[in-house]
């Protein structure tokens, strides 16, 4: 399945600057990056849980985000989030 990684690692202090380089270590050696902080990968399902097991260790949850958007082939479409995204509802009653 095609695996797009992306990721917002809040680079305030030297600690999240190591964290970003940490992240995009692993991301480069398991896919292709495709912008600054969105990575292409091919994976199974082991390897996309071995992935973000990786990811989630190197991550601060309380300051950076983690989206993982599994798209199978036959399957539909699905998105994993880790982190501070606060998404936005497209299917709730718009407001102007």
């Amino acid at each position: 399945m095609l695996v797009l990684v992306c990721y917002d690692v809040n680079t305030e202090t030297k600690a999240g600057r190591r964290r970003l380089r940490r992240v995009a270590r692993v991301c480069e050696s398991t896919g292709q990056r495709v912008q600054k902080s969105v990575f292409e990968c091919q994976l199974d399902v082991a390897k996309f849980e071995a992935l973000e097991r990786r990811l989630l260790a190197e991550i601060d949850p309380a300051v950076d985000c983690l989206r993982l958007y599994r798209i199978p082939g036959t399957r539909g479409f699905e998105v994993v989030e880790h982190g501070t995204f606060i998404a936005i509802d497209f299917d709730g009653p718009l407001v102007l």
